[in-house]
């Protein structure tokens, strides 16, 4: 069997303004990063006309640890889209280095539908993530700038700086660190650490800014901590916002690349789902809508996670609905959630698959919640057994769920051709209107736990002294009215990770609510999050290589 980097190898990629050319946009619009690569200019974008076309969201059920490829049926299914004459963009997250090397290895799709050039996307890209380390970074030095300097002191209380520096890399050594050691001249000593850049405020500002001004403004919005007399310091406090914006000039316009079949793809922004809103840019996906009928984009991790904070956020900021929304379920993570044990997910297991249904169930219903039209795609895999198949299929019928068998590792578009059939039709012909799960004047209680027991199942919440004073911050500050971003395991529909399938009865804990502001919501912690992964025992980053002739091995 050919891995994925041979069978991009294998493509036949055209050059990047014959992609360009299919959308309608001119070769002379095109900022070319090399014969494959482009960044779009924002003045293509037509909010009115992009209004009148279809967004197609893919979801997933709680997913395994190796995820359940919704990154390839979003490709898979934008191929099959365009076999059966829908014009169609695929809107994709970039991939953070830290997971390329670390466990889950590369984020551009898979087989026969990936996104090209899958080397480059997987790695470098288009410099966006340097852009954004660099602002992240750019804020960070000003701070402790100012704190160390007498002359246009703002007076901040180093204890309650809480702007952390961001590396695209996983690295648990940085997760908390000293600075300012070494004497009066190297600055004033105080806490703080490292974030992967998938987690920093600015990827979640990037992506749901409207413009470069809005960028800024944005920007300018982030809090950073108080003064001795406790008044709050934003980053428009110390004049960085305006330095930031400049940085991130050409990081705000989306990517153009393709997919294996030639398939236009936009890729831009990659926020976490289980610390961020985990979704692609407004801006890619309404460029995406102005240049296509139909747009396929994907949100991270189960529709717990991303999905509800691509409704309850992107969709709302950004005034976008979507048309038909996708969920991915695997015969692999319903076994997983049936009790089942990682090691053997690729033998036959009717029982675990069965008792791991409610999972998939529970993903449904939420569907629901939101006044949406749902599609269940199983994502195939070489070990799925008929049986197994027929079981998920007939469970979906029952409750009155499309569903269609996606085989788009092994056969592309083809593959996905019953499912972009009833995609389509689903998407021209749907009748729901997408409603927000809460409104953003509620009070912040109120919307966690709406989301904890309706999304999540959770019986209660719970709030620990540190965050029932973090409540207190948020009100004094007036930030209460932004939405709520819920920082959570992806492995289970709770907050412990070890709760697999349906769990009920459960409480969700609150440990801890960080703000920000420029993004626009705050965010409660539940759980042991990480902004800052650490590599598995055995990285992905040591089957990676490169030849003398700069041919790369081993990346997936």
């Amino acid at each position: 069997m050919k891995t994925d980097i041979e069978i991009a190898r294998e493509a036949k990629t055209k050059h990047i303004r014959v992609i360009a050319s299919m959308l309608g946009v001119e070769e002379d619009d095109l900022q070319y990063y090399g014969k494959y690569k482009a960044k779009l200019p924002l003045k293509l974008i037509n909010k009115t006309k992009a209004a009148k076309n279809k967004l197609i969201l893919v979801s997933a059920i709680s997913p395994t640890p190796a995820g359940e490829g919704k990154t390839t049926v979003s490709i898979g299914l934008s191929q099959g889209l365009n076999r059966i004459g829908k014009k169609t963009t695929v809107v994709l997250r970039e991939p953070s280095l830290g997971p390329v090397f670390g466990i889950k290895g590369g984020a551009a799709g898979g087989g026969y539908s990936q996104v090209l050039p899958m080397e480059d996307i997987n790695l470098h890209f288009t410099g966006d993530f340097a852009a954004i380390e660099k602002a992240n970074n750019l804020l960070a030095a000003l701070i402790d700038n100012n704190i160390q300097n007498k002359k246009n002191n703002l007076g901040i209380d180093p204890r309650t700086v809480s702007w952390r520096r961001v590396m695209d890399m996983n690295d648990r050594s940085l997760r908390k660190i000293i600075v300012g050691l070494g004497g009066t001249m190297s600055g004033v000593p105080r806490e703080t650490g490292f974030d992967i850049i998938a987690a920093s405020e600015i990827m979640a500002i990037l992506c749901l800014a409207d413009d470069l001004l809005h960028l800024k403004e944005k920007m300018g919005n982030i809090f950073i901590g108080y003064t001795f007399d406790k008044k709050p310091v934003f980053a428009r406090d110390l004049k960085a916002n305006g330095a930031m914006a400049a940085l991130m000039k050409d990081a705000i316009m989306p990517n153009l690349v393709q997919t294996i079949e030639n398939t236009p793809a936009i890729i831009h922004g990659g926020p976490f789902a289980n610390i961020a809103q985990g979704t692609n840019s407004v801006i890619a996906t309404r460029m995406g809508l102005t240049l296509s009928d139909y747009v396929v984009t994907e949100a991270g991790f189960g529709f717990d996670l991303g999905a509800e904070k691509f409704m309850d956020i992107k969709c709302r900021y950004a005034g976008l609905e979507p048309s038909a929304v996708v969920l991915v379920a695997t015969v692999r993570a319903l076994k997983y959630h049936g009790g089942a044990d990682l090691k053997t997910l690729k033998e036959p297991n009717i029982d675990a698959l069965r008792k791991g249904l409610p999972n998939l169930e529970k993903h449904i219903e939420n569907m629901g919640l939101f006044n949406i039209c749902p599609v269940i795609a199983i994502n195939k895999f070489d070990t799925d057994t008929p049986e197994e198949l027929v079981l998920i299929k007939s469970r979906c019928k029952e409750l009155g769920i499309p569903v269609c068998v996606a085989d788009v590792w092994a056969n592309g578009g083809e593959g996905a051709l019953e499912l972009a059939e009833t995609v389509g039709k689903i998407a021209d012909q749907c009748k729901s209107h997408f409603k927000p799960l809460y409104e953003l004047d509620w009070p912040v209680e109120q919307k966690i736990e709406t989301i904890a027991k309706k999304i999540y199942g959770a019986e209660h919440v719970d709030y620990t002294p540190k965050a029932k004073k973090d409540l207190q911050k948020v009100y004094s500050l007036g930030f209460d009215k932004m939405a709520v971003c819920i920082a959570k395991t992806q492995k289970s529909l709770s907050d412990n990770p070890e709760l697999l399938g349906r769990p009920k009865d459960f409480v969700v804990t609150v440990r801890e609510i960080e703000i920000a502001s420029g993004a626009g919501f705050i965010i409660p912690i539940t759980g042991e999050i990480m902004r800052m992964p650490g590599l598995p025992e055995v990285p992905a980053a040591e089957h990676i290589d490169i030849d003398n002739d700069g041919n790369i091995i081993g990346l997936s």
